[in-house]
């Protein structure tokens, strides 16, 4: 089989590969490919690259990256994924140097989550300044902006996560969702509940996601005796269907469990578990837990430890 056959092939394993992160099957592939002295071929080589950057094999990544001359936005994008914080920065900032290729609207996602992740409001904005410059923020994917909204919010900047998103030309659920997810985590949970009913206004019911209603639900957890009501309405709707046919999953009755915990409400919160479709996971359980110790109940504690971890007596 001649070389332009073979490398369809080679492509759709490194990409199945890839995405079921066997790292087995990689290597025998590109053990392969370097008998069919195919593994230079500059498509093969930067789909090897990514490949062993998925299945977190960075020391292979920056290995054949340096033998590109050229190497693609995409390879780039996926080191840039898949690299440690400092490092990514550091790779991000040689595209914005080198102009070829120059970053897009990816990049610039990667750097901004990996700036939130060291809290390095500094470096957030100073990207912020160069998604603005390459005219990233009026794209009409409003995957910046997201990121910038999630980046200020992780970095304290609340203010600024605001601000953002006041200016978005175009706003998906997506934006919607980090804005009250932001919300949430400093503490403005009737600024929740406005957004919500702005939200719902822009996408339309049918619109929302299970990401949505969980940054919603998290957030009136985290509220008031009010904020409290309009989550457990809010959960009631999702019941029924509601909200998109987006049905509760685990981590929705998480929240609806830490809502009723912090109430001292663990009787209701036991109930609801009880009427879950499928299995509690850690988290749950933590939540539950976490709520029985706040409030003394040792009671519940002991009857979640006899059906987390069997009869102890």
């Amino acid at each position: 089989m001649g070389a332009p056959l073979v490398i369809p092939s080679y492509a759709a394993l490194l990409d199945a590969a890839s995405a079921s992160r066997d790292l087995a099957t990689l290597r025998r592939a590109h053990g392969r490919l370097l008998v069919l002295r195919l593994a230079h071929h500059r498509f093969l080589r930067s789909k090897l690259c990514a490949a062993y950057a998925r299945c977190s094999r960075l020391p292979e990544a920056r290995h054949l990256l340096l033998l590109c001359p050229r190497p693609s936005t995409f390879l780039l994008n996926s080191l840039l994924r898949a690299d440690a914080p400092r490092a990514a920065l550091l790779l991000f900032r040689r595209m914005l140097s080198n102009l070829s290729p120059p970053p897009d609207t990816r990049s610039f996602a990667s750097a901004l989550h990996h700036a939130a992740a060291l809290s390095s409001l500094g470096v957030g904005r100073l990207l912020h300044a160069a998604a603005f410059a390459s005219g990233l923020l009026l794209d009409p994917d409003p995957l910046v902006p997201n990121s910038l909204v999630a980046m200020y919010s992780k970095c304290g900047d609340l203010v600024s996560a605001r601000r953002v998103f006041d200016r978005m030309p175009r706003r998906s659920v997506a934006s919607w969702t980090a804005m009250i997810a932001a919300c949430g985590a400093h503490g403005q949970a009737p600024d929740v509940v406005a957004l919500l009913g702005d939200m719902v206004a822009d996408v339309g019911e049918a619109g929302l996601d299970a990401a949505a209603m969980t940054a919603v639900l998290a957030a009136c957890a985290r509220g008031g005796a009010a904020e409290a009501e309009v989550g457990r309405r809010v959960f009631e709707m999702m019941r029924e269907g509601r909200f998109g046919g987006v049905r509760p999953v685990v981590e929705h009755y998480t929240c609806m469990v830490d809502m009723l915990g912090r109430a001292g409400r663990m009787e209701e919160a036991e109930a609801l578990i009880g009427e879950m479709d499928g299995e509690p996971d850690d988290a749950l359980w933590a939540a539950l837990l976490g709520a029985c110790r706040a409030h003394g109940r040792l009671d519940v504690a002991e009857r979640v430890a006899d059906q987390v971890y069997g009869h102890t007596g």
